[in-house]
């Protein structure tokens, strides 16, 4: 009964990933690669906070053991794990007052590398220090437990939201710690004993890969659902605007390009005067659907409101935006009920040609060139004051 009522559970969880997330968002599950800007932002806060509590947890508990190694141990063996404890707690504790200058993935990665160094160099050290000793009864007993340090580490890392690579990348150290271990006491080496702990060890790292592959599957569908516009499925205005101060962060640290596109579907009110508005949700959603599918993973749409959209190209020129808007207009958006195409004004702006000193400044620009296109015509692009050579042909 048990065992049918795990199963269940088990095909009932995938089942409920793989239908709630699409190829592309199952893909981030394996490595940390294109991920989203606010997947990747609340994924970097989640796994620098938990550090910070695990650093403060273990400078607590580190010297309190300390009695416990005294009442357990003869004098030569208790001294060199006092000390030894004595810096893993500073270590701890400068972790967890360690400031963060940059949220990047890299700082999260340092920070998770360094939580798990100070446990593995304990380990080691202990290993080899208590190796000197012939140890019988109590302080035999309470070194067995200085053995399943490796143990703790690897079930630790299920609390962190990470990626199957990740997973393999921080477990790997602790699995070679173990095998140094082993080697460092080959001629003594009790080898079924052994074989069967690095078996074990292998399966808490599987389990806490899976534990944290389902963290951060949930985390995606959570936080999709949270930035994304229920009837179109493009970024909801909220959300894209804190991706868009994001990047434009970046694009001014590192002096890239970033142009963003405000798009106005042409006479859209029409639609929802003559056909309803259930009529002119379906049309949102088709010109929605025809967008994203002529654009770059790399790219963000957002829908601004109503027949508004906002695009966001990282990395891109003036120039380079203008090519593709030209391609998505060629492309088209869709038609109208009453089967005529639909069209749109767009208006471009950069922050490097725009000169804009933040991301409002350049939404602003490219809006007042969106009303340029309106007032020139409609269905044209406009990305300055000169140049026409945004136009469609």
């Amino acid at each position: 009964m048990q065992t049918f009522s795990f199963s269940r559970l088990w095909h009932q969880a995938w089942s409920l990933i793989l239908v709630e997330m699409d190829s592309r968002e199952a893909s981030w599950l394996l490595r940390p690669k294109n991920h989203l800007s606010l997947l990747e932002t609340r994924r970097i806060a989640i796994i620098i906070s938990r550090v910070r509590l695990i650093a403060g947890l273990f400078a607590v508990l580190t010297p309190l053991w300390i009695a416990l190694d005294i009442w357990a141990f003869p004098r030569e063996i208790w001294e060199g794990l006092a000390i030894a404890r004595v810096l893993a707690t500073l270590a701890f504790v400068a972790i967890m007052l360690r400031p963060h200058r940059s949220n990047t993935l890299f700082d999260a990665y340092r920070t998770l590398t360094l939580l798990l160094a100070v446990p593995t160099a304990f380990f080691l050290f202990t290993y080899l220090h208590m190796a000197r000793f012939q140890l019988h009864g109590l302080a035999e007993a309470f070194s067995v437990g200085y053995a399943y340090l490796p143990f703790v580490m690897l079930a630790g890392l299920s609390i962190f939201p990470l990626t199957m690579a990740e997973s393999v990348a921080f477990a790997a150290p602790m699995l070679l710690a173990q095998i140094c271990a082993g080697i460092l006491r080959l001629p003594v080496l009790d080898w079924p004993s052994w074989i069967a702990s690095f078996w074990l060890l292998l399966l808490i790292a599987a389990v806490s890969a899976l534990a944290g592959l389902s963290q951060l599957a949930f985390m995606i569908v959570l936080v999709r659902e949270a930035i994304r516009d229920t009837m179109t499925g493009c970024f909801s205005r909220h959300s894209g605007e804190e991706v868009l101060e994001l990047q434009f962060s970046i694009s001014a640290r590192t002096n890239t390009p970033l142009a963003v596109a405000f798009i106005d579907i042409d006479h859209f009110k029409a639609v929802n005067d003559t056909y309803g508005h259930e009529v002119g949700d379906e049309v949102i959603r088709q010109i929605s659907g025809a967008m994203q599918s002529h654009t770059r993973d790399s790219d963000m749409l957002i829908r601004w409101g109503g027949e508004e959209f906002l695009l966001m190209l990282p990395n891109t020129s003036q120039s380079d935006a203008c090519i593709a808007l030209n391609r998505l207009h060629q492309s088209g958006f869709g038609q109208r009920p009453d089967g005529s195409p639909l069209t749109a004004s767009i208006g471009v702006a950069e922050r490097i040609a725009s000169g804009a000193a933040d991301w409002p400044t350049l939404v602003e620009r490219a809006d007042s060139r969106m009303y340029q296109a309106k007032q020139g015509g409609r269905n044209r692009i406009v990305s300055d004051d000169q140049t026409s050579s945004c136009n469609p042909s």
